[in-house]
């Protein structure tokens, strides 16, 4: 418990860290991503068992580090790349891999990426406030899973997904969901009311549904990777992350957050320009 409640201070004050700096240094963002993303893939191939298989080991990396500092048209240019260098290097070593290997680190390469290059995206959407955005997506995932942790070991009795995720419960994912809903509109009232003094308005209605569905989103990655944990026949994806586990561990819901948050306020913008 203790190990879990400073890795999360250290990740918060990191995260808090790159917000802050972020004029003086906006590439802060993109490294921080490319650097998750990065850590993530190798992961991910380390519990398929591909860690040694460097042929689709180093490009799927180099993907992972490149694309969160593309513009889309190069996004896809690196991934067009990717793709030809990947399925040849399963023609060339068809003996030595297989094609269920890289198709599902080809996809989850092509995924994980993507999705933490919405975070990037998020800044971009908003010139004035972008950063408050991606404080919002990051936030609406962990304080899910964090609600959801402390409901579940105070008040869980019904097994959510018992054969994917022993420990969820019903009762966390609903105090995580009112957890993650309450501590949205706190973020709107500190951004607008304290840090703006009340020039600047923000949605509480868009903070009501990132909170509100943000929440089951970050369910649905988390318990998405638990099956992947269980296919690989490991308990975490690493231990990088002390009382958390891997990268992946703690950002799976990120992964699944960021894009449902990025997508909502495209249409319902969080504050004003």
């Amino acid at each position: 418990m203790v190990q879990r409640v400073l890795s999360g201070i250290v990740l918060a004050v990191f995260m808090i860290a790159v917000v802050v700096f972020d004029k003086l240094f906006p590439l802060a963002l993109n490294i921080a991503v490319g650097v998750i993303s990065v850590m993530a893939v190798h992961e991910l191939a380390s519990a398929l068992g591909l860690q040694k298989k460097w042929f689709l080991c180093l490009p799927s990396l180099t993907a992972a580090a490149v694309v969160p500092f593309c513009n889309e048209e190069f996004q896809f240019l690196t991934y067009a790349a990717y793709t030809l260098i990947v399925f040849s290097s399963l023609i060339a070593y068809h003996h030595e891999t297989t094609f269920k290997e890289v198709a599902v680190l080809y996809s989850m390469v092509v995924m994980i990426p993507c999705a933490l290059r919405t975070i990037i995206s998020l800044r971009e959407l908003n010139l004035g406030h972008g950063m408050f955005y991606v404080l919002i997506a990051v936030l609406s995932a962990w304080v899910a899973d964090i609600g959801a942790y402390f409901a579940g070991t105070l008040f869980g009795r019904h097994k959510l997904c018992p054969e994917i995720s022993p420990k969820k419960t019903v009762e966390g994912l609903i105090g995580g969901t009112v957890v993650d809903v309450l501590v949205m509109l706190l973020c709107g009232v500190w951004f607008s009311a304290v840090f703006y003094q009340g020039q600047v308005e923000v949605s509480y209605l868009t903070l009501f549904l990132i909170g509100f569905f943000g929440s089951l989103v970050s369910v649905l990655g988390d318990l998405s990777f638990s099956i992947i944990k269980r296919s690989c026949h490991i308990k975490d994806f690493g231990q990088v992350i002390p009382g958390h586990g891997g990268v992946l561990d703690r950002f799976d819901s990120v992964i699944f957050t960021a894009p449902f948050v990025y997508l909502l306020v495209t249409f319902l913008p969080l504050a004003g320009v």
